[in-house]
């Protein structure tokens, strides 16, 4: 993997990452399919919607279909006809929202399947094992999501192990060169507390991964304690390397971020808001179930040029919605992720002008008065 930075404004960069399968611009928003599937979604479409890169669950692989059956079909990307980069996470944040149902201890964490209650372990060894054997292009080290609130010692006790952990799955990558062409991430913990970031960031850069993710935010903190962390530890973070900010999908919360230095985001909130009705527009978040739609034949978005907003109506698109129509979730789906990806471009246009600062303060205007 090789990453240049091809602009600045400020703090806030474009550039490109380049893999064997396809580049990957930057700022980037990563789609998640989680599944081996962004949820309503055929990979042609994605293509269309201007994805470069899809993010999946390494947790959700494992347990169904397992790793070893899409290995044998020929890994990840033949498994989903998907010929585009992708990015699997480790698992850790899934484990870590299996509370009360994992325990972790120094070699890794046990815990129950949410499927059928069966008994397994991941560690760090086991969590490269499956991200080779789905062939990622971008691999994420083995951690442990820090909660919020967390005290201190704990935070402390958790980032010590991710960085541990993180060690372990540089040392199985190591090990195992020749069998896999991933790139290695790790993962920046330590809760809320900058000096622990810092720590956390310390560590990893003395084992020197490809790129550095920030892990355990967006987990239930107020905005103001994200933002402080962003700011704190953006500038700290390697320039000559990727920078990703993991689960981090909200546009005031991305354009905050970009304006640090940040690259790469994904979440679910483009797909979940398209499947419960709310879409992103250049006027704001749009309930499409509202009252006024019922009979207006106008496009959902005037300004956008995605496939539902050609075609279709905001009063068809009301109509599917509260009729349960699983063409609702589709064309929903299709124009969030237009959306969002075109909104990215915007971003990198932007910052290629010199007029990022202008372009955040358009789309703030919209979505925090649309609130």
């Amino acid at each position: 993997m090789k990453f240049e930075i091809h602009a600045k404004d400020g703090s806030a960069r474009t550039g490109i990452i380049k893999t064997l399968r396809g580049s990957i611009g930057t700022p980037a928003f990563m789609p998640v399919g989680t599944q081996a599937t962004v949820k309503a979604m055929s990979p042609e479409e994605l293509v269309l919607a201007g994805a470069d890169i899809i993010l999946s669950n390494t947790y959700h692989l494992y347990l169904r279909p397992g790793h070893e059956i899409i290995s044998r079909i020929g890994g990840l990307h033949k498994f989903m006809h998907w010929q585009k980069p992708i990015l699997t996470d480790s698992g850790g944040f899934q484990v870590y929202s299996l509370s009360s149902l994992r325990k972790i201890c120094e070699d890794g964490v046990e815990f129950r399947s949410h499927l059928d209650g069966s008994l397994h372990f991941i560690g760090p060894e086991k969590a490269m094992e499956i991200q080779t054997a789905l062939g990622s292009d971008i691999a994420m080290a083995f951690d442990e999501c820090t909660p919020y609130p967390a005290e201190y010692d704990y935070a402390l006790n958790s980032l010590e192990l991710t960085t541990r952990w993180a060690g372990r799955c540089k040392e199985y990558l190591r090990k195992s060169e020749g069998e896999n062409n991933a790139a290695l991430f790790g993962i920046v913990q330590g809760g809320m507390y900058k000096d622990l970031r810092e720590k956390s960031l310390l560590g990893l850069l003395e084992m020197d991964f490809e790129g550095y993710a920030v892990g355990g935010l967006s987990v239930g903190e107020p905005k103001n304690e994200m933002y402080d962390v962003i700011r704190f530890i953006a500038p700290k973070m390697p320039d000559e390397k990727p920078r990703y900010l993991m689960g981090v999908g909200d546009l005031l919360d991305m354009l905050e971020a970009v304006e640090q230095g940040f690259d790469m985001f994904d979440c679910v909130m483009p797909t979940r808001n398209a499947r419960n009705g709310t879409l992103f527009t250049s006027l704001g978040r749009v309930s499409i179930k509202r009252t006024e739609f019922k009979s207006d034949p106008d496009p959902l978005d005037p300004q956008c040029g995605c496939y539902t907003c050609r075609n279709y109506s905001r009063a068809y698109l009301r109509h599917l919605f509260l009729a349960r129509e699983i063409l609702s979730m589709r064309l929903n789906t299709i124009h969030n992720l237009h959306f969002y990806l075109h909104f990215m471009e915007g971003m990198r246009e932007a910052i290629k002008a010199g007029g990022f600062g202008q372009f955040k303060k358009k789309w703030q205007a919209v979505f925090v008065q649309n609130s």
